[in-house]
């Protein structure tokens, strides 16, 4: 007997993960109500987990070490605007103070 090689899209498998990992369905459950073999979705919540699982995903998803850098970089970006912005507003405050009669010495 031939053993039958099944095709998965990353859509499938992006929702199949989603079934354990967001609506807390075991992968007894989860596997059987998709028939798909237990290893194989255990295989994917796995990779899923540890955030290599970029051929699995759905288009547009990106793994947790993707989002946390990106957040990172965020975060840094945020911080220099904000000092940028305090920086601006006290060479307002002296320009607008210099401007004003009788304020120059």
């Amino acid at each position: 007997m031939k053993k039958e090689i099944r095709s998965y899209t990353p859509e499938f498998r992006a929702e199949a993960v989603k079934l354990v990992l967001e609506q807390g369905l075991s992968l007894e459950a989860a596997a059987q109500r998709l028939s798909v073999p237990k290893g194989t979705l255990s295989n994917w919540v796995m990779a899923a987990k540890r955030g290599t699982s970029a051929g699995t995903a759905a288009p547009g998803s990106r793994s947790v070490v993707e989002l946390e850098a990106e957040v990172a970089k965020l975060r840094k970006e945020l911080a220099t605007e904000r000092m940028e912005k305090e920086v601006l507003k006290k060479a307002t405050a002296y320009f607008a103070r210099e401007s004003l009669p009788g304020t120059r010495n």
